[in-house]
């Protein structure tokens, strides 16, 4: 295999604009087939691989994406930094839709998802206690500032199974808690980059208000239609933020614990 890259991206299929020099590399790994094939290309002069987090057509729903496969992908192409752009839903009204948010922690709350590459052979436990690489994350709220979008530089998200959206109830104990917004793909994406000691970052994009504003009930609750509205008028601010970043990464020598996460993983 002679395609290579270094930093990797996660996201939506509009990403394929963004490389030159592109190539598709067919790839199969001991968790079966990522979401679509990858395509390592080049931004400036970094080798970048990008891989649709829910495939080609948006065919994989949350809950049964390829985690492992698409993230063991990115391995054997020697990525070592990884950018998962997600959408959000906001669970305040202070980050409004059309915002950045550079998350810095996350919840847990999915279920019956493939979340560990050490389910075999020995065990191995990693500490997740910051689940984002902090210098991967100073450089995409620089980027995002430079750029000149409204970035929030941290957050939380609680990150539910799908794919339905949360009922009032839900979301209304979410915001209860101080959590700030709600998603489907971060977990356990960021973990798994966690284990196989990659640095990992996620830009939210905010593309609703979940189940709408408490002291506002003119606000109606999320629709799949209003998502995909949101993010088709946003997409350039996207990539004009991971354009600005992505040159950036990885972040030699910032010695941060990415790293020191990996264990004797199986299928070395």
């Amino acid at each position: 295999m002679a395609a290579r890259a270094d930093v990797g991206v996660f996201g939506g299929s509009g990403f394929y604009e963004f490389l030159t020099d592109a190539e598709e590399v067919v790839l199969d790994t001991p968790y079966g087939a990522p979401s679509a094939p990858a395509v390592v290309g080049a931004i400036g002069d970094r080798r970048v691989a990008f891989i649709p987090r829910h495939g080609r057509h948006h065919e994989h729903a949350p809950a049964t994406l390829p985690y492992r496969a698409n993230l063991w992908a990115m391995r054997m192409l020697g990525v070592r930094a990884i950018v998962g752009p997600c959408a959000v839903g906001s669970l305040k009204s202070a980050i409004q839709p059309g915002d950045f948010v550079v998350l810095d922690q996350l919840v847990d709350r999915t279920y019956a998802r493939p979340d560990t590459f050490y389910d075999a052979d020995k065990v191995h436990h990693v500490s997740f206690a910051d689940p984002y690489c902090e210098p991967a994350r100073n450089a995409a709220i620089a980027a995002a500032e430079r750029v000149g979008v409204t970035v929030h530089p941290s957050g939380t998200i609680v990150v539910i199974n799908g794919p339905r959206f949360s009922t009032r109830a839900e979301s209304r104990w979410f915001r209860s808690l101080g959590w700030d917004v709600v998603g489907m793909t971060q977990y356990p994406e960021a973990y798994l980059a966690r284990e196989l000691g990659m640095h990992y970052a996620s830009i939210a994009l905010v593309t609703d208000y979940d189940t709408g504003v408490e002291d506002d009930p003119g606000i109606e609750p999320v629709t799949m239609e209003h998502v995909l509205a949101v993010m088709e008028e946003n997409v350039d601010r996207v990539r004009s933020v991971l354009r600005e970043l992505l040159p950036g990464l990885p972040p030699d020598g910032v010695g941060c614990a990415c790293e020191s996460a990996v264990g004797p993983l199986p299928h070395a």
